[in-house]
């Protein structure tokens, strides 16, 4: 679960981003304008409590023992003769000059491998954690601190390796094993573990984790089952009353045939990329977007035209297909409890693509989709197999193939256009994305070859080629409520980039559209609308039913004085901000959250706030860039150049081959009449920004004065 996050990060932590720091604000110091506290949720006394997987094995043993060998059951375990698959008899791997040793002591595994420091160490395995194709260990540091090794095991091939073999990382570094970005409390228990609660104490900086279930077990999808458990004990006299949000069964959450939804929001929060606004596992009966704001079909996640590059797992893809829209849920292809296919081959599609039809599906043409005339492979080959082509895989983890699930019809005349991947020329690899387009254009020439696809406006909005034919076409996509939710959200994303009044007034109404995901992008959309125009629009925002539909408002009126609002108005928007900011406190053992909490400090004119949790992000992760460059832009305008200057060579002691830290200090060595070192950070600056012109400039003055 670590592997898209992690990459992100070292993909984006340095790049350059005061601005992005600011807009991406947070809330701590938000008591500045706002009352402090947490929001007025009322919680019922006799909400049911969770029981464990135990107790519900006497009464479901087909369930129990389908779910107990599924990945679900083996998604943390404790280290046991059992569930350790990986070799710990004194097995050795090496990785970039670091010897890691797996072995056995009294009954218990342990590995010894370069920690915190550049001395090895030993470390007690505390879970294991998966089963196929992977399986990876976690260790305990410091303060309850759970740490997922870079070094896993190979189940089909029986070895070690590493799971960032392009990367050579030294102690100290936030993407080491050790440092936050791999901690497994804040990244990844919450979907692993049924009702996880983090307990992170950011003045300690410790964990006090706790959990029902160790593992991913029956109430992580069902829900608490203490009244369930009650119903099942005397059915005749259970009284649902007596407990918070039950049915007659004692069920907080039920599936039904009628309604998909709960099942597909259940599913979708831990099997999709997304950004958390909490720390702890949610309820299963509450929905996806009041706990998280789900990713975009950006750059660097998504291919243009929508499939899969980085691991963004399945909800995200799934939500973009004609499956979803036609009313296909996670069930029709997978067994519940064992996550297994319902059926071997071909025949998990055939349930519904085949010469009868399915009546739950009326709209779909009845075919012999197994025919060659539809394939055009040979039966039995790879190429017959419709996932083949309808939902190619990419390998994660280095060794984890994860299809896409987007059921997209391959499209090799987009990858001839914009080099965006294609099933074609995956299993064909030594032909070209021309030869591919043109069998493709032969087998059906009334197929979609030539039909315009959003990957074009989204390609063109990626590389900053904004003219208004582009403008126009984004506007039509997120105004068009028969295109895909997370389609026309990203329209509205990419539209931030070139937003104008005339485009605003345009999409006003995409503010109560029924998708969360939309009204989310809109609310962040109109961040560029003037500070009147703002309030008006966003305040019914601030009080919708969403959670992150909330918060994205919220976001939005951190500049507006509260001076300025109605009492009535100063009050909602204050529950509205305080919902934020226990959404940012709850995350505040994220480096990039502690940014958040720079730019909001900022935005409150707060210098010594901004300064403390900028270095509370850079103690986390030295090689920050982003928090380095904005901590000593906060010292110049404390009118602290000196500090800035120590600031920088220290940056410059992480990042030596930073170009914009380089450059900035520059500006205050010359700030501080220091000429001759400012040269030398202009002339380095320059080097390694050949086509930044304002290095050059600034290089230029210098040595004139």
């Amino acid at each position: 679960m670590r592997g898209p996050v992690i990459r992100a990060m070292l993909q984006n932590r340095g790049a350059a981003g005061v601005a992005a720091a600011v807009a991406f604000c947070a809330v701590i110091a938000a008591g500045a304008l706002f009352e402090t506290g947490h929001p007025n949720r009322a919680v019922a006394a006799t909400k049911p409590g969770y029981v464990t997987a135990a107790n519900c094995k006497g009464c479901h043993e087909d369930a129990y023992a389908a779910w107990v060998e599924s990945h679900h059951g083996w998604a943390i375990r404790n280290p046991s003769a059992e569930n350790v698959l990986g070799d710990f008899d004194d097995a050795i791997f090496e990785h970039a000059g670091v010897t890691s040793r797996f072995f056995r002591r009294d009954g218990s595994y342990f590995v010894e491998t370069q920690g915190a420091r550049e001395e090895p160490s030993e470390f007690e395995i505390k879970y294991t954690v998966g089963v196929a194709p992977l399986q990876q260990y976690l260790v305990e540091l410091d303060r309850g601190r759970l740490q997922a090794l870079d070094v896993a095991w190979d189940v089909a091939r029986k070895q070690w390796y590493h799971l960032y073999p392009d990367q050579t990382l030294a102690p100290g570094d936030g993407l080491h094993w050790t440092g936050p970005y791999k901690n497994w409390q804040s990244r990844c228990a919450e979907c692993h573990q049924t009702n996880f609660v983090k307990a992170y104490d950011p003045r300690e900086r410790s964990y006090a984790s706790t959990w029902s279930d160790l593992t991913v077990a029956c109430e992580a999808c069902h829900g608490p089952g203490e009244a369930h458990v009650t119903w099942a004990g005397n059915q005749d006299k259970f009284d649902p009353t007596l407990f918070a949000g039950v049915d007659d069964k004692g069920f907080t959450l039920r599936f039904t045939e009628t309604d998909r939804q709960p099942e597909l929001q259940l599913c979708g929060r831990c099997h999709s990329r997304r950004e958390a606004l909490g720390a702890d596992s949610p309820p299963p009966s509450d929905a996806l977007a009041d706990h998280y704001n789900l990713a975009l079909l950006r750059q660097g996640l998504y291919h243009a035209d929508g499939q899969i590059d980085d691991e963004v797992y399945v909800f995200g893809s799934f939500l973009q297909s004609k499956m979803y829209e036609k009313g296909v849920r996670c069930t029709d292809c997978h067994e519940p409890h064992s996550g297994e296919l319902k059926a071997d081959g071909n025949g998990v599609c055939t349930q519904c693509h085949n010469t009868s039809g399915n009546t739950d599906f009326p709209t779909l043409k009845p075919a012999d989709y197994e025919a060659q005339e539809h394939h055009h492979h040979e039966a039995g080959t790879p190429g017959a197999q419709c996932v083949s082509c309808h939902m190619p895989a990419k390998d994660y983890m280095v060794i984890d193939p994860r299809r896409d699930h987007s059921f997209r019809v391959p499209r090799p005349d987009l990858t001839v256009k914009l080099g965006t991947p294609n099933a074609c020329t995956g299993c064909h690899s030594g032909q070209t994305a021309a030869w591919a387009a043109e069998r493709v254009g032969e087998w059906y020439p009334e197929g979609r070859s030539e039909d315009p696809h959003r990957a074009e406006a989204f390609a063109k909005a990626r590389n900053g080629d904004f003219d208004a034919s582009l403008r126009s076409q984004l506007v039509a996509l997120a105004l068009d409520s028969s295109r895909p939710a997370i389609a026309r959200a990203t329209a509205l994303d990419h539209l931030q980039q070139a937003v104008d009044v005339r485009t605003l007034d345009q999409l006003t109404g995409l503010l109560g559209d029924d998708s969360e995901l939309v009204r989310v992008a809109a609310a962040r959309l109109f961040r560029a609308a003037p500070a009147e125009m703002r309030y008006g629009l966003l305040l019914p925002l601030i009080e919708d039913a969403s959670k992150s539909v909330r918060i994205a408002a919220a976001r939005e009126f951190l500049n507006i004085p509260a001076a300025r609002m109605p009492a009535e108005d100063r009050t909602k928007v204050s529950a509205a901000i305080r919902e934020f900011q226990a959404s940012l406190v709850a995350r505040a053992d994220f480096p990039e959250i502690q940014m958040s909490l720079a730019g909001l400090a900022l935005t409150t004119r707060n210098l010594r706030a901004a300064e403390s949790a900028l270095r509370e992000a850079l103690r986390m992760d030295p090689q920050l860039a982003d928090a380095w460059h904005l901590l000593a832009r906060v010292q110049v305008a404390g009118q602290r150049p000196a500090a800035a200057k120590d600031t920088l060579r220290d940056a410059l002691a992480a990042l030596p081959e930073s170009g914009p830290l380089h450059h900035l200090l520059g500006g205050v060595l010359t700030q501080l009449g220091e000429l001759g070192p400012a040269v030398t950070s202009f002339r380095r600056a320059a080097e390694l920004m050949p086509g930044n012109a304002t290095a050059r400039v600034d290089l230029a003055a210098v040595l004139t004065r």
